[in-house]
């Protein structure tokens, strides 16, 4: 189901607020949308990846422990590791490859995905691709699925999400104003962050309902729009925007 994010708004955004006394002239000057910025893992492809198990693996167990009680909304692993010496780093970085390269051999692209870009074709918006992911698992979801993205930024990019320099990246090159992108992800604190320090409308990916948590209700960063499913984009998209190329 749909889930404008305010019975008061239709949607806010942070150079564009609609309310419900808008006057009906205005109300019908909608935002136009150029482009689309998809996550990869767990929005374009079906999530496989265990993350609290990468993490133990990585952390051990009593920091996982105590690095998870400082972040409940959860854990930033590649930064969280940044600041290790080079060898630790090392390894760090082969136990996350190990496990994406696991979730590679199962990997599988979301339902509606295609059919969402296919849309997104017909009517000429852009669509690219932010992921923390490394690059030959772009490769691998382009050539499997046969859908391209471009550009497609993949964790060799840095800074990567929730910085805004990828996303503001893509709006470089494809010469078009933040405002005019969407970011979808299924991570507040990755791309609905990073959406929302660009300047971008965000779209949240949540299957399970799991940011219906209390816990999720007063982070910094609210998406524009909450949905269950990569089906219902579409009739997002051709409600509350114009599309343009």
């Amino acid at each position: 189901m749909l889930l404008p994010l305010s019975r008061t708004f239709l949607f806010s955004h942070p150079r564009t607020i609609f309310s419900s006394t808008t006057t009906m002239a205005a109300a019908s000057s909608k935002p136009h949308l150029k482009g689309i910025v998809f996550d990869m893992d767990g929005t374009l492809t079906v999530p496989v990846i265990d993350f609290q198990a990468m993490y133990r693996a990585v952390l051990g167990h009593d920091e996982y422990v105590a690095v998870k009680s400082k972040n409940p909304s959860g854990i930033d692993i590649l930064h969280h590791i940044e600041s290790w010496i080079p060898d630790k780093q090392k390894k760090a970085y082969q136990v996350i490859a190990d496990f994406e390269k696991q979730g590679l051999d199962h990997l599988q692209i979301m339902p509606g995905a295609s059919e969402l870009c296919s849309f997104l074709d017909s009517r000429n918006i852009r669509r690219g691709l932010i992921t923390r992911n490394v690059k030959d698992a772009v490769d691998l979801f382009h050539q499997r699925f046969g859908v391209k993205f471009s550009p497609a930024l993949s964790r060799e990019y840095r800074p990567y999400k929730p910085d805004p320099a990828p996303l503001l990246h893509i709006c470089s090159t494809w010469e078009i104003q933040p405002n005019e992108v969407m970011m979808i992800g299924d991570s507040l604190k990755d791309d609905v962050a990073c959406g929302k320090r660009a300047g971008a409308f965000t779209c949240l990916l949540d299957e399970t309902g799991r940011y219906d948590a209390p816990e999720y209700a007063n982070v910094e960063h609210q998406p524009d729009y909450k949905v269950s499913s990569l089906v219902e984009v579409q009739s997002l998209l051709e409600r509350d925007f114009e599309l343009t190329s």
